[in-house]
């Protein structure tokens, strides 16, 4: 059993799967592609990611690959939380820039699903985060993009730490939204 809720843009959806435990344990079936199907979901996953953050405070993104190698992603923590975030980039859109935020957590046991023409990123609340997810296409370096983000004009309210958040060169250097050419076209529904 898996439930899925739509949280924002009629894209980005929260997905909740169910956990069955006993003394030994548990057990969840993370993602059934005839699940998703019968939701109205019919996405094809292509690779699995797998990321370690040490410390609590590391931001990882906003990133996005270009069209004609766009990913959706089906994101989850298997140790620790995270502050997820999708950001609508496709031009035309009336919710073009506007963002969204979930909190991912092991202890939760959800997931988020964002489909292609929306920036990712997350910032772990916790040291010692795991974050695993399923992509639709495969890494293209040519088609991979960062967007800035503290950009301004998208305004994300990511939670505050006490010291700078941990950051790569990559997303440090990143360009405001406002400078990249996304590729994506909004079309009146998901990509």
């Amino acid at each position: 059993m898996v439930e899925i809720r739509e949280i924002a843009f009629g894209a980005v959806l929260e997905v909740s799967p169910a956990k069955f435990g006993d003394s030994r344990g548990f057990f969840s079936e993370t993602y059934n592609a005839e699940k998703f199907r019968a939701c109205g979901l019919e996405v094809q996953f292509v690779q699995d990611n797998h990321s370690f953050s040490a410390a609590a405070g590391t931001l990882r993104g906003l990133h996005f690959q270009r069209p004609p190698a766009a990913q959706g992603k089906l994101v989850r923590v298997t140790r620790g939380a995270i502050f997820d975030v999708a950001v609508d980039i496709r031009n035309g859109s009336t919710t073009f820039g506007k963002w969204v935020g979930l909190k991912i957590s092991a202890e939760d046991w959800n997931q988020i699903y964002i489909p292609p023409g929306f920036a990712h990123g997350f910032l772990t609340l916790v040291d010692d985060t795991e974050v695993v997810y399923k992509v639709t296409d495969y890494y293209s370096p040519e088609h991979d993009r960062a967007i800035r983000y503290d950009d301004p004009e998208i305004g994300i309210d990511w939670p505050a730490f006490e010291t700078p958040y941990e950051l790569s060169d990559k997303d440090r250097k990143a360009p405001p939204l406002g400078e990249v050419d996304t590729g994506f076209i909004y079309s009146g529904e998901c990509q």
